[in-house]
């Protein structure tokens, strides 16, 4: 099945039901990890995040604090640029804290080992990611991630808070892009 964005074909690549009971599956996972936590801190990567960390955060079963951090290495093109901006940071101290970073999409990792090497320098007493999409072919810098939702071919994926030039984000599905 395919929708259209735009001048974009979408073609469906993982379905809204997939996602939920992925999602439910992480959530339990992490819940378990963190049983013995005072306050997990979770940080979403904003913008691509945002939908999956409410998803993921409604079915911990724990207690937890959210906050984010804006970072760009896109702007409005299909690559990265590799540099790393920072637009807003953090407002919560995440010092001698259980940190779990919650990002969209793991490409070429650059984004996410900038954003790493920043929370280390803020002490917390422990730090994990967990991705919804992850794209192995395209790692040019390892970074550890503890939970992964799916990982996916090298395709442009948009939907579930993933856009393209900010549109298709209330996509309730991750699909990929193909050009007219």
């Amino acid at each position: 099945m395919s929708v259209l964005i735009s001048d974009e074909q979408i073609e469906i690549l993982i379905s809204e039901s997939e996602i939920k009971a992925r999602i439910n599956h992480l959530a339990k996972e992490i819940s378990d990890t963190y049983k013995k936590s005072d306050q997990l801190v979770v940080i979403g990567l904003l913008r691509g995040s945002f939908i999956f960390i409410a998803d993921l955060v409604r079915r911990l079963n724990l207690p937890v604090e959210v906050d984010f951090i804006t970072v760009s290495s896109y702007g409005n093109e299909m690559e990265s640029s590799r540099q790393v901006r920072i637009i807003k940071d953090l407002e919560t101290s995440i010092k001698n804290r259980d940190v779990l970073v919650v990002e969209d999409i793991i490409d070429t990792g650059h984004t996410l080992a900038q954003v790493l090497q920043i929370m280390q320098t803020r002490k917390p007493k422990s730090l994990s990611v967990c991705t919804l999409l992850n794209k192995p072919s395209r790692r040019e810098i390892e970074v550890t991630v503890r939970w992964t939702g799916f990982d996916i071919p090298d395709e442009f994926v948009i939907g579930y808070g993933i856009d393209y030039a900010q549109q298709g984000r209330n996509l309730p599905h991750i699909g990929f892009v193909h050009r007219p």
